[in-house]
Order: structure tokens, then C-alpha cells, then sequence
């Protein structure tokens, strides 16, 4: 193996970065001067910039993820840009897309969408690339956050289809078929145990649901149904542990609960709803 593979992996695998080998390709990659990939097998320091890559290599090294690093994150069919001011776009939460594309089978249907907390705009720009006749109102309570799904959503010439609020949902007028959220449902416990990576480097008002995590549903539950159309549905994700204590929360919420889901670690992580 290559000397100077050889001593960077070394320096991912000293500080205990997992999956070394993958990093070290990315971030070789983003370092590169030349249009080939860049393969560690066959690897040549003349096809980086070597500046570059030692400054990457180093915020690695500090426990800043990749995505951040690269400011790239895929879920569902695209690749999203992400920063510090909003949450990666996780895996389990792709399970809100697929409940939705199973509660609404006609993709060409005209229905309202509402997504509270878009963060990146990852939810609402795969759900309007599965709908195209779907009208969706994302917001948040970020400026920063409201910045990088703007970014997401003229990137995509979605402008159109999706009204991107800085706002909170307590302040949003009409009714929507469909209310989708991905909320701050980390508990205090839970925030003091967060690796590095995702302590440091990504936003805690997007994580951080209250002492037990269940602030947000709370709130929620008391206010939502005036959002939505009768027959319309509600699907939330929830912490692993959180589904019993949300049905309790949601049992006075005139909603009829419908759902569970699950993610591929096999634990709760979707509730949906719908309104009689």
C-alpha cells in the first residue's frame, strides 16, 4: 500500500474514526485536481490538492463528520447540502416518504403538505419529487436551517411547489391532507450522551425534545387537528422508546391513531394518524 495512504489511514484509526478506508477516499476525492476518481489501490499524490486534503483530514480527525466536511448528505434519491445549522438527514426518517407514498397511491393527486421542522428540506423536496401535483408548505424556527432548505429547494427549481416559512406551526393558517414531522425528540439523558460527532457539529434545537424528550408531541397534539382535513393524515417519527408515551400524549388529540412503523434496527420510529 501507498506510504501516504498508509500513514493517513493510521492517523483516521488512531483517533478511532470509523470506517477509515471509506473516509480517506472521500476526502481524497474532494481534495483531487483531476477529473478521475480516485482509488486507493492506485493512488498518486500528484492527483491531490495536498493543502486541501491535510485541512480536511484534520476536521476529520476532530470528529466532524463527513457530511459536514463535504457539506453533502444523500437520502431517499438525492443528495442534500447540509451544514452545522441543520441535522444530517438520517436513514430511519426515509420511512416518513415511504408511509406517504403508501397512504397516497395516486402520485398525481392535487393535496396540500405541510412539514414542520424541515430542517434541510430533505422531507419536503423527496415528497414533492413522489407528488408531483402536491402543493407543500415547509417550515421552521431557524433562520439558518430556513437558509440551507432554500438552498436545497432552488437548487431543485422547486421554488414554485414548495413555501419555504420561517415560522411555527402554532402560526400556520388552513388545512393540509397530509402533516409530515421529523421533531427534536432527543431527552436531556440522551443529549449528554451523543458522540462528539453529533454533539459538536449538528444543531441541539433540532435535537433537544425537553427533559424526557417529549416536549414537542405534547405541544403538538394539542393544536394540530385544526390543521387538518378530515381524512387527512398525520405521520410523525418518534425516539425508539417514545411510541407508548405517545399514544398516551395523543389520546385526547381527536386523532385516530393508525400506525406504527418500524426502522431497519427494528424499532418504533413512525406514527401515523388521521383525522375523522
Amino acid at each position: 500500500m501507498n506510504d501516504f495512504i498508509s500513514v493517513n489511514l493510521i492517523k483516521l484509526k488512531n483517533n478511532k474514526i470509523p470506517n477509515p478506508e471509506i473516509d480517506l477516499r472521500i476526502l481524497l476525492n474532494y481534495s483531487r485536481c483531476t477529473k478521475n476518481e480516485i482509488i486507493l489501490s492506485n493512488f498518486n499524490k500528484n492527483q491531490i490538492n495536498i493543502k486541501k486534503f491535510n485541512s480536511l483530514l484534520k476536521r476529520r480527525i476532530l470528529n466532524e463528520p463527513i457530511s459536514k466536511i463535504i457539506n453533502k448528505k444523500s437520502f431517499w434519491k438525492d443528495n442534500f447540502y447540509v451544514n452545522k445549522f441543520v441535522l444530517d438527514p438520517r436513514p430511519e426518517t426515509e420511512g416518513i416518504i415511504e408511509e406517504a407514498i403508501k397512504l397516497c397511491k395516486n402520485n398525481k393527486t392535487h393535496f396540500k403538505i405541510l412539514d414542520i421542522g424541515t430542517g434541510s428540506g430533505a422531507i419536503a423536496i423527496s415528497l414533492a419529487r413522489e407528488f408531483e401535483n402536491a402543493a407543500i408548505v415547509a417550515i421552521d424556527i431557524s433562520e439558518d436551517a430556513i437558509k440551507v432548505a432554500n438552498k436545497n429547494i432552488k437548487d431543485r427549481n422547486l421554488d414554485k411547489r414548495i413555501n419555504l416559512k420561517k415560522t411555527t406551526f402554532e402560526n400556520i393558517q388552513g388545512d393540509f391532507d397530509l402533516i409530515v414531522s421529523n421533531p427534536p425528540y432527543l431527552s436531556q439523558k440522551e443529549i449528554k450522551n451523543l458522540s462528539n460527532e453529533i454533539k459538536k457539529f449538528e444543531p441541539k434545537i433540532a435535537l433537544f425534545g425537553g427533559k424526557d424528550g417529549l416536549d414537542f408531541y405534547r405541544e403538538f397534539s394539542k393544536k394540530i387537528d385544526k390543521n387538518l382535513k378530515n381524512g387527512a393524515h398525520l405521520i410523525l417519527e418518534i425516539g425508539a422508546s417514545q411510541f407508548c408515551d405517545c399514544m398516551e400524549i395523543f389520546r385526547d388529540s381527536g386523532l385516530k391513531f393508525i400506525k406504527k412503523s418500524q426502522d431497519l434496527q427494528k424499532k418504533d420510529r413512525i406514527m401515523i394518524f388521521s383525522k375523522i
